[in-house]
């Protein structure tokens, strides 16, 4: 019986062709997942590969489904609900290069960007982080971080609630409405 070879996830990066983001799926207007309607976008790949990770089929490096950042901006801004777009996982600062991109595309079209990530937001301001993930940082104006605490599924009626999530609320105009949205749909407490 052959066993299959884990692949190193940063030789997979590098496959991704420049202008290009390796994802997961893509909701094009969700009013479930953020202030408003929103896209959601899951990026391919995290090394951590928690037990109980909520999007375990996210966690490998193989290509899934390659999209251009323009083809993609295109789709997103091509539906007039959108207010924002969230990058989720998978890890989204893994392919941080290519989505600061798409997020400079998405603002400038006059939507708002917010990633949720399993690093801690010291950790990407620090040398220690994914390529560019300062660049990322400086586009988006929510993030949602973690701790250290890995996330618990409490029934498959409920969300998964993430224990240590913190919220930075990057952009001052979003404080408000964010903080009300954010503690009322996801129960978190701890703002930055």
């Amino acid at each position: 019986m052959k066993t299959k070879q884990k692949v190193d996830p940063y030789l997979s990066l590098l496959e991704i062709p420049p202008g290009y983001l390796n994802i997961t799926g893509l909701i094009n207007g969700s009013s479930n997942s953020g202030l408003g309607s929103r896209a959601v976008v899951w990026l391919q790949g995290c090394m951590r590969e928690c037990s109980n990770c909520f999007n375990p089929h996210s966690q490998s490096f193989d290509s899934n489904r390659l999209i251009s950042i323009d083809n993609l901006a295109k789709i997103i801004t091509s539906n007039p609900q959108n207010e924002g777009v969230i990058f989720s996982g998978g890890e989204p600062f893994w392919q941080a290069p290519s989505l600061t991109e798409l997020a400079k595309q998405l603002k400038a079209a006059g939507l708002n960007a917010m990633a949720f990530t399993c690093f801690s937001l010291e950790r990407l301001q620090s040398p220690y982080a994914p390529a560019k993930s300062k660049e990322l940082l400086a586009q988006l104006d929510v993030l949602v971080d973690n701790s250290g605490v890995e996330s618990i599924k409490t029934d498959d009626k409920e969300p998964v609630i993430s224990q240590g999530r913190r919220v930075h609320i990057l952009n001052p105009a979003l404080r408000e409405s964010m903080t009300y949205y954010l503690k009322m749909v996801y129960s978190i407490e701890d703002f930055v």
